[in-house]
C-alpha cells in the first residue's frame, strides 16, 4: 500500500470541513469552539482509502486546516509534508483572498500537484468561476490541475473527486526514505496509563518500535514505545504517513524539557538545533501592489518563519541590498530568538512579525549558518554557488567540500535531504572527475587538499632550513587551528606514506638528517672530545657546555639521541651509556646483588655518574632496588 498525505486549503466558509466529511466521514472539526462558531480554527485530520485504476492500494491522510486569516499560521503547519493539495473555491464567492494567500503559501513550499475543488455549485455559475480559476492559476505549477465541481448540500460531485484524487496519486511516486526521519509535531497530549503521545506526517525516513529518538531543537532523548497510524498499531511508519508516537520519556508543555508544537522527532545522527540560517528568499510576483503584504522586506527586519509545524520569531539580515521586493530573489540570513532544527533544502514561509501577511518563502542553504562569516568572500560564493541550483546534490557536496577544505564521510550533508546513497554516488562522480578525493574517513576537494598539503609542506622544509639541527616540527606547532583534528590527522597521514616520517609528536621529510649549523659545528666537535676524554666519568654539565653556542650544541647532540642525559648534571654519549649499561648487567648476571660501590670500581666511574645511571636502569625496569644493593629486574 502506498501512503500519501493531502491537505485542504482555501479561504474561510468555502466548505473545506464539510468536503472532508462527504470524502470520509469524519468530521475533522474536533473543538468545541470550531463547532460553536461554525468555522475550522486549528487542524483537523481523517484517513480515505482509495483504489486506483489499476488496483493499486493507496491510503490518503487528510489534513483539513482553517481558511481564516487569524488562522493561517495554523494552516502552514499543516502542509509542511504533504503530497497534494485539495484547494477549494466556493461558487458563490470565488476567489477571495485567503485563496490566494493559501495559494502562494503552496507554491512556495514547493507543492507541486493540486486539485480544485469547487464547491457549493448549485450556488453559482460554474463557468464564470472556473474560468476564473483557471486565470488565477496560470503561470503556476497547479495550471492543469482539474477543477471538480461538487455541492454537499445536493450530494453531488464527490464520487469524480474521489475518482479524480485517487488518479492524481496514481501518477505520483510515494515520497522517498532519505534514512532521515522527520516528524514536525502538530499535536501533543497526554493519555491515561500511556503518558505522551506526538502526531504528525512522516516524511524522509522511516521509524519502528523501540527506536531510540531525539526531539529538536531541545535534545530530549526518548523511545519509541508504541506507533499508531490513523488509528491502526505499527511495527513501523515510512515517509508518507500520518503517525502517532508513544514517547513515554517525554511530557507535554511549552518549556525546555517538554514537548509541543513546533518540535521534531527526529534522529541523532542528524545534528543539533541552530539559531542562525542561510537562505535563499522568494518573493512572489502575485503580490499585489500597495498591498502591506507588497512591502519591501528590508535589512534587519522582525519577521516570523514557519518551518514545519514551527513559528519562530526572527530578524532578517541580506547578502546584497537593503530590500526584497515582490517578484525578486535573495540570498538572506536568519537570525532566529530561539533553535530551530532544520536540513538544507527543507523549504519555510515568511510572514510579518504580527502574523497578518505572508511575505516570502525560501529554502535552507546553510542549516548552521554564522553571523561573522556571513558575508566573507568564501561564504558568498559558497551560498551563491548553491543557490543556482539547491536541488543539485553533486553541486552541494562539491560547494560543502571547498568550503571546509575537508570533512569526515559520515559528516558530509548530514543535514541535508540528501540520502546517504545520493551523496555517496556524487562524491564518487567528483572523485573520478579528479574533483575531489577521499583519505581514509575524510572526503576533501581534490584542489584544495592539495594547496593545504603544500603548504603543510612548505611549513616543514622552512623549519628544516631554519632550524637544520632539529629532528623535525613539532605537530602542535604545525596544525592550524581552523583544521580538525580529524582532517589534520589524515593529512599527517596523508604525508606520511609520501616522503615524510613521524616520531611521536615529530614530523620531518625522511631525507632530514638533522646537523648543526656551521656556527655550532666547532662547539660540538668540542663537545665530543670531551665526552670521548672519559666516557664513563663525563665533566660537569657546567664544564662541559659553559657558553652559550655550547649549550645550543650540547641540546642538539641530546635532541638527536647521540648523547643521553642520565641525570641534569651528568651527560655521556650514547654509545658510552649503552657500554655502561651492557657492564652492569653483565656484572650483575654474574654476581647476582651487587653494591653501587662494587659498581662503581668495576665501572671505574664515579657516584656523580653511578648513582643517576642506576636510576635511570631502575625507572627503565632493568634493575631494581634491594635495600642498598642491585639486581637485574625479573620477568
Amino acid at each position: 500500500m502506498k501512503h500519501f498525505v493531502l491537505a485542504t486549503a482555501g479561504h474561510v466558509d468555502h466548505g473545506k470541513s464539510a468536503l472532508v466529511k462527504a470524502l470520509t466521514g469524519t468530521d475533522p472539526d474536533r473543538l468545541p469552539e470550531e463547532k460553536a462558531r461554525g468555522i475550522t480554527i486549528d487542524l483537523g485530520f481523517a484517513h480515505l482509502d482509495l483504489k486506483t485504476a489499476t488496483d493499486e492500494s493507496i491510503r490518503v491522510g487528510i489534513v483539513d486546516v482553517p481558511g481564516h486569516e487569524d488562522f493561517v499560521r495554523n494552516m502552514i503547519a499543516g502542509i509542511g509534508a504533504i503530497d497534494l493539495a485539495l484547494l477549494v473555491v466556493a461558487a458563490d464567492d470565488g476567489w477571495m483572498p485567503q485563496t490566494e494567500e493559501h495559494l502562494q503559501i503552496l507554491l512556495y513550499l514547493g507543492v507541486s500537484h493540486a486539485v480544485i475543488a469547487l464547491t457549493k455549485s448549485d450556488l453559482g455559475d460554474q463557468d464564470k468561476v472556473r474560468a476564473d480559476i483557471s486565470a488565477h492559476l496560470r503561470d503556476t505549477a497547479f495550471a492543469q490541475a482539474p477543477i471538480i465541481a461538487t455541492s454537499a448540500r445536493m450530494n453531488q460531485g464527490f464520487e469524480q473527486l474521489t475518482l479524480t484524487i485517487a488518479a492524481q496519486f496514481s501518477k505520483m511516486d510515494a515520497q522517498r526514505d532519505l534514512g532521515k526521519p522527520r516528524l514536525f509535531i502538530d499535536r501533543a497530549f497526554t493519555l491515561h496509563g500511556i503518558g505522551t503521545v506526538v502526531t504528525g506526517t512522516l516524511a524522509h525516513g522511516k521509524f519502528h518500535l523501540g527506536q531510540r529518538v531525539i526531539v529538536q531543537p531541545k535534545e530530549l532523548d526518548a523511545r519509541i514505545r508504541s506507533l499508531q497510524s490513523h488509528g491502526t498499531d505499527q511495527e513501523a511508519v515510512g515517509p508518507g504517513m500520518r503517525t502517532a508516537i508513544n514517547l513515554p520519556d517525554t511530557q507535554i508543555g511549552k518549556n525546555g524539557t517538554s514537548v509541543a508544537r513546533g518540535d521534531v522527532v527526529t534522529i541523532s545522527e542528524l545534528g543539533e538545533a541552530s539559531t542562525v540560517l542561510d537562505v535563499l528568499l522568494e518573493r512572489s510576483p502575485r503580490l499585489r501592489p500597495k498591498t502591506a503584504a507588497a512591502r519591501p522586506l528590508r535589512e534587519g527586519m522582525s519577521i516570523q518563519v514557519h518551518l514545519g509545524t514551527a513559528r519562530i520569531a526572527a530578524r532578517l539580515f541580506l547578502l546584497e541590498g537593503t530590500m526584497i521586493s515582490a517578484g525578486e530573489k535573495a540570498i538572506g540570513q536568519l537570525r532566529l530568538a530561539t533553535p530551530l532544527h532544520a536540513l538544507l533544502g527543507e523549504r519555510f514561509i515568511l510572514r510579518d512579525a504580527s502574523e497578518r501577511y505572508t511575505l516570502a518563502g525560501g529554502i535552507i542553504l546553510d542549516p548552521d549558518g554564522n553571523p561573522k562569516k556571513f558575508r566573507t568572500e568564501a561564504q558568498r560564493s559558497f551560498l551563491r554557488t548553491r543557490a543556482a541550483a539547491p536541488q543539485d546534490v553533486d553541486l552541494a557536496v562539491a560547494a560543502e567540500l571547498e568550503r571546509g577544505v575537508a570533512v569526515r564521510r559520515d559528516a558530509l550533508l548530514r543535514k541535508s535531504l540528501f540520502s546517504g546513497v545520493e551523496i555517496s554516488e556524487a562524491f564518487y562522480r567528483l572523485e573520478q572527475n579528479g574533483r575531489a578525493l577521499a583519505r581514509g574517513d575524510i572526503l576533501a576537494d581534490a584542489q584544495c587538499w592539495r594547496a593545504l598539503r603544500d603548504r603543510t609542506i612548505a611549513i616543514i622544509d622552512e623549519q628544516h632550513r631554519h632550524s637544520p639541527d632539529r629532528p623535525g616540527i613539532d605537530l602542535s606547532e604545525l596544525r592550524s587551528p581552523d583544521i580538525s583534528a580529524d582532517v589534520f590527522d589524515a593529512l599527517i597521514t596523508d604525508l606520511c606514506s609520501d616522503g615524510f616520517v613521524r616520531a611521536g609528536a615529530i614530523i620531518a621529510r625522511a631525507s632530514h638528517r638533522p646537523a648543526l649549523p656551521e656556527n655550532l659545528s666547532a662547539a660540538g666537535t668540542k663537545l665530543r672530545a670531551k665526552l670521548c676524554a672519559k666516557p664513563f666519568d663525563p665533566p660537569s654539565r657546567a664544564d662541559l657546555a659553559p657558553d652559550l653556542e655550547s649549550q645550543q650544541a650540547l641540546r642538539f647532540l641530546i635532541t638527536t639521541g647521540e648523547a643521553v642525559e642520565i641525570a641534569s648534571d651528568s651527560i655521556v654519549l650514547a654509545e658510552n651509556f649503552d657500554k655502561m649499561k651492557n657492564a652492569i648487567v653483565d656484572l650483575l648476571a654474574k654476581r647476582g646483588a651487587t653494591s653501587a660501590s662494587e659498581l662503581r670500581q668495576a665501572l671505574g666511574t664515579t657516584r656523580r655518574t653511578l648513582i643517576p645511571l642506576l636510576e635511570k636502569l631502575d625507572r627503565e625496569g632493568i634493575t631494581q632496588r634491594e635495600g642498598d644493593r642491585r639486581t637485574l629486574r625479573r620477568a
